[in-house]
């Protein structure tokens, strides 16, 4: 099953071309063109993202400051942050807030499958390692 991915970037027309592609491949997207819609798409019910395309450089709460949020808020939900404007800094930055990856844009879109695949991946493993310790607490407590 491809990932569900929410795109955030302040550029649309990024947006609207890489959901149409994503799509096009099967991949269940949402987009945001802010931190604060980001924000209010992982709150909403209905689709359970497993991984965002996040842009670092935005006007108002910048990718980071969401990245931050997210790691919070959504601990198992894969983060890649994308960026044309990207910094050592910015990058260091990033991954030291719990991003899966850093990319440059402009990015193959083969190249952005094969990360969001792996970050799906990884969530997928740990959603599986909770389930098993559910399980042998579950055990535990009946005396199995």
């Amino acid at each position: 099953m491809p990932a569900r991915v929410l795109l955030v970037d302040d550029e649309k027309g990024f947006v609207d071309t890489m959901t149409k592609r994503l799509e096009s491949r099967g991949f269940t997207v949402g987009v945001a063109y802010d931190g604060p819609q980001a924000l209010a798409a992982l709150d909403k019910a209905g689709i359970n993202f497993d991984v965002v395309v996040l842009d670092v450089k935005m006007p108002g709460m910048d990718g980071n400051e969401v990245l931050k949020r997210i790691r919070g808020d959504y601990p198992l939900v894969e983060v890649i942050m994308l960026t044309g404007h990207a910094t050592v800094e910015s990058a260091i930055e990033g991954m030291k807030a719990g991003a899966f990856d850093y990319m440059m844009k402009p990015c193959e879109l083969s190249e952005l499958i094969d990360k969001i695949g792996e970050a799906y991946d990884k969530k997928q493993a740990h959603e599986d390692k909770i389930l098993e310790a559910r399980a042998r607490h579950i055990e535990l407590r009946r005396g199995d």
